[in-house]
């Protein structure tokens, strides 16, 4: 089958928000007292959604009980909400990749463990209203990835098979997921992880792709053998 569909991570993937996730934990950290964290711990720590990130920077600052976790955690909503944009930018060949992409009629979404709202938010901003079909962040009651449940809604509200549907991400948290949801999976090499990583999650089972422009190429390649 041909695809019909594309589900695109969001951090790391269509956008680089390193410097973005820092400043807030890091604003974070110094408003309860603690020592803040560096870019490299924060691409080491991203992934598994706000908590998980709060947690992992109390941890590092020495707080292992998590004894301030609740404070930290309404500290970082309310400054990363703020801030969710800070020097956030697409990397090099998306904008271009998508219009491609929507150019050959597949549908685009956006699936992240960043919450609701700021993931919204964010891909608006950069991208504008109308180029992705469907964005979904973290909310409650939705099991965060790598549970394909939310993976497979939009799919199933695209009207896409999972073989008919690519699923692009940039960590084993992507890997997972795609291989749970029974989807071609694409990890890119530009995100926060690095390729030996990529390469151990995936066990052969996914493509890493090197630039948006052999992602392109990846889907085109099945477009031909379909017709």
């Amino acid at each position: 089958m041909d695809y019909k569909a594309c589900i695109f991570d969001l951090d790391g993937t269509l956008t680089d928000t390193l410097e973005s996730l820092t400043f807030s934990v890091n604003e974070t950290m110094k408003e309860i007292g603690f020592p803040g964290i560096t870019q490299d711990q924060c691409r080491q720590f991203v992934g598994n959604g706000a908590k998980v990130l709060i947690e992992k920077a109390l941890c590092a600052g020495g707080d292992e009980n998590m004894s301030r976790f609740d404070e930290a955690f309404a500290a970082y909503r309310r400054i990363f909400d703020a801030n969710c944009t800070y020097h956030v930018k697409p990397y090099e060949g998306i904008p271009k990749l998508l219009k491609a992409l929507k150019d050959r009629g597949l549908k685009l979404g956006v699936l992240s463990n960043k919450p609701d709202r700021q993931a919204v938010y964010v891909v608006e901003t950069i991208f504008g209203k109308d180029t992705f079909d469907i964005v979904r962040g973290q909310r409650d009651g939705v099991p965060r990835k790598p549970d394909p449940m939310a993976a497979l809604a939009i799919a199933r509200t695209f009207g896409a098979a999972p073989d008919e549907t690519v699923y692009i991400g940039d960590s084993e948290v992507d890997a997972a997921t795609g291989a749970a949801a029974g989807m071609e999976t694409v990890l890119v090499s530009w995100g926060f992880r690095p390729r030996e990583v990529l390469e151990s999650a995936g066990e052969g089972q996914v493509r890493i792709a090197d630039s948006a422009k052999e992602i392109l190429e990846m889907i085109d390649e099945r477009r031909k053998v379909h017709e």
